[in-house]
Formats: structure tokens, C-alpha cells, sequence
């Protein structure tokens, strides 16, 4: 890669199902191919739908639209072959000893959670490839997003705490149960294929938590539920590290429809985008108006980018906020982490030994303390203003 390469961008784009994030993927990632930057826009959905956003054929690597312009629906099953071969065969193997093989032993070995696993891991390896300037995401519906972007965090902690465990338990005890038993004992071949796949999630981890590389742009419809589930998403991305650059407000009727059919419904607009702008204060809020027709195909893609973004770089022309920090002051270590939307009774501060569990609603994150806060105590947890700040001492002051 020459050093005159300009810094990889990665844009995640999400939302609610049905609210268009396909389409602003498609032309976020024409307009950053028309300024230059070499795209690519991939899709993490497994209900693809960037080859009708483009009108082409979209194969599962990287596929040339326009001079500059790449698009990938990834392949799960390309991906199972790739990264899971040796563990798949070691699980058949244990199925078929208990008497389950083909295709219903197949089905099981699909596990929840693998698809967003296995996107993940192609998006570092395209990160990592070098070809590309930007890198557009268009993510599966909220729901499974969240799943993703929190793999990282849940799977770290399974493969540095679990896993070695196992290893050690599996190396002591293969020669015994090769001796007293049929079952197929895992080898170090398959130990070392998940050590593969955490290795990749590592890289994962760290790439999308770098707020320089990686940002998250939500899409919404000015819809009551559509803003709840958008204002819900905000919080928990903040809470797993992920800056958030933007929203996108989707569908807003244009002043050309006059019709008095629709003045409830601009009413309610009106009043939605208000309660948009007040939420996400902190973040540029962009809108885009309902099209009177569909916006599908380069040129119309580019239309559509060119009234969403104007004259502004469709992915450095955002800056998210960074949503984690560690600051010292008068003898105090202040934790502040970005949890915006977040109301106390959703909130849980546990420590246990070098680790900090934080709850927010479902979800939970486990922070390996440094040395610095190992030592010390926690003194108190405040929310305030939609960041959960967390106070440590020294232990003599408590």
C-alpha cells in the first residue's frame, strides 16, 4: 500500500427494517466513488437487497459497478468453508458418532449468531486488503446490528477465558478417552481454528471501536415507533463504543404535495422531526425527501446522494462523537462512557475482581480494568445527561 493512500473509512449504516438504509448505503457509497474515494458497499443483510438498489448482479466477493464503485452481498456459507472447516468437521464427526449425520446434523452446526460472525470477519478482511478508500456497510435490520457489534465483545470474553481452560482440560484428557471411548476427541488442529477465528475478532474489535475509522449512521422514517427503536439503537451504540456521525431522516413529504389528504400526515411528520432533532442534538441530523418514484440504478442512486449530502463528503464530511474515556484529575479517575437515552432502572455497575460489568437493558459489557483502576476503588456511578460517569480512588481514601 504506497503512503500517499488516504486513511480507511468505515461508514455503518443501520435502521429499522423497511426504512430505506439499503438505498442510503447504495447512494452514500456512489457519492463517495463520484469524489474520488475507491468503494466498496457490502451487505451484512442475509435478505440482500443491494442487487436491486444497483439493478446488477452482486456476486459474494467484491464486484465492480462503475470505475471505483465495488459492491459484496457475503456469503455465509463461502465464509463457514473459509474460517470454520476444521471445527465443522471435528462437530460432524461427533455427530455422526451419536448417530446424526447429513443433512440434519448440517442444520445444526449453524449456530446463532454465525452469519453476523462471519460478516464481521470479511469486513476485516476487505479492511485489511488495501483496495479500498471507504468502506460502506448496509447492516442487517437493528435488531441483528446490535447482535453483531456486540459479537466482538461477547466472544473476547469466551475465548480469553474459556477457551485456554478447555484446551489444557482436552490436552489432559485426550489420551484417556482415546482409550475408553469411540468419541471423536478434538485435536489442536481445531483448537488452533478457533484461536483463528478470535484472532479475527480481535482485529474486528479493534477496528470498528476506532471512532478515526469507524462511525455508524442511523436511518429513520419520521414514524413514532421508527424513532423509539432509533433512539434505543443510539443508546446502545454509544454503550459497545460505536461513535454515531448521523442520522438520516428518510421519507419526509416534500412542500410540491399539497393535497389535503396528506396534512395529518405532514403534521405528524412535523411533529416527529422535532422530537428527532431534540433527541439527536448531539449528532448532524440530514434529511431526505419521499421520491415519487423508485430510486434504483447508478444514476438515480447518484440523485438521491447528491440531494442527501449537497456539497458535503458523504463519509469525512461526519464526525462522531467519541462515546468512551478515561480522564484523572485532583487525585480522581473519572470513567464517562456514552449511554444517551439510558434511564437508571436500566443501569447495573458490578465489579468483580479486575473486571467492570455495565448493564444497560439487555445488553452487557465486561471492561478489563488497566492496573491503574485495578488498584483502586469505586467511590460512585452517576448518570448525567445521557453519560454514565463512574469515579475511582485510591483505596486509603475510601
Amino acid at each position: 500500500m504506497s503512503d500517499d493512500r488516504r486513511p480507511l473509512k468505515i461508514l455503518l449504516v443501520t435502521g429499522k427494517g423497511g426504512v430505506g438504509k439499503t438505498t442510503v448505503s447504495a447512494a452514500t457509497a456512489v457519492a463517495a466513488a463520484d469524489g474520488g474515494a475507491k468503494t466498496l458497499v457490502m451487505s451484512t443483510d442475509p435478505a440482500h437487497s443491494l442487487e436491486d438498489a444497483f439493478e446488477v448482479d452482486i456476486g459474494a466477493q467484491p464486484t465492480e459497478i462503475q470505475p471505483g464503485l465495488f459492491a459484496q452481498q457475503i456469503d455465509t456459507q463461502l465464509q463457514l468453508k473459509t474460517f470454520w472447516s476444521d471445527i465443522h468437521d471435528q462437530l460432524m464427526a461427533v455427530f455422526d458418532w451419536g448417530g446424526v449425520g447429513g443433512i440434519e446434523a448440517e442444520e445444526f452446526l449453524i449456530f446463532p449468531g454465525m452469519d453476523e460472525l462471519f460478516s464481521l470477519l470479511e469486513v476485516k478482511e476487505q479492511a485489511n486488503s488495501g483496495r479500498f478508500d471507504v468502506i460502506v456497510v448496509d447492516c442487517a435490520p437493528t435488531a441483528e446490528t446490535l447482535r453483531l457489534l456486540s459479537l466482538p465483545e461477547v466472544l473476547s470474553w469466551y475465548f480469553e477465558r474459556v477457551l485456554p481452560t478447555e484446551r489444557r482440560i482436552m490436552k489432559a484428557a485426550r489420551p484417556i478417552l482415546q482409550r475408553v471411548s469411540k468419541l471423536p476427541v478434538p485435536g489442536d488442529n481445531v483448537f488452533a481454528a478457533a484461536e483463528t477465528v478470535f484472532a479475527g475478532v480481535e482485529e474486528v474489535k479493534a477496528l470498528l471501536a476506532d471512532p478515526s475509522i469507524t462511525t455508524a449512521r442511523l436511518v429513520v422514517n419520521p414514524e413514532k415507533m421508527v424513532v423509539a427503536e432509533a433512539r434505543r439503537t443510539y443508546t446502545y451504540l454509544g454503550f459497545f463504543g460505536y461513535a454515531v456521525d448521523a442520522v438520516v431522516v428518510n421519507r419526509l413529504l416534500p412542500d410540491e404535495v399539497t393535497d389535503p389528504y396528506f396534512d395529518r400526515w405532514r403534521e405528524l411528520q412535523r411533529d416527529h422531526m422535532a422530537t428527532i432533532t431534540e433527541s439527536f442534538e448531539d449528532v448532524d441530523v440530514i434529511s431526505l425527501r419521499l421520491f415519487d418514484e423508485e430510486m434504483v440504478g447508478v444514476d438515480k442512486l447518484r440523485t438521491l446522494g447528491a440531494e442527501l449530502y449537497g456539497d458535503r463528503n458523504p463519509v469525512s464530511g461526519f464526525t462522531g462523537a467519541v462515546p468512551f474515556s478515561i480522564t484523572e484529575a485532583g487525585g480522581e479517575i473519572l470513567m464517562s462512557l456514552a449511554v444517551p437515552f439510558a434511564t437508571k432502572d436500566e443501569l447495573d455497575v458490578t465489579r468483580r475482581g479486575s473486571e467492570l460489568l455495565i448493564t444497560v437493558g439487555q445488553y452487557r459489557r465486561s471492561f478489563v480494568l488497566p492496573d491503574s483502576l485495578q488498584r483502586r476503588q469505586i467511590a460512585g456511578a452517576k448518570l448525567e445527561d445521557g453519560t454514565l460517569r463512574i469515579t475511582f480512588v485510591d483505596a486509603e481514601d475510601e
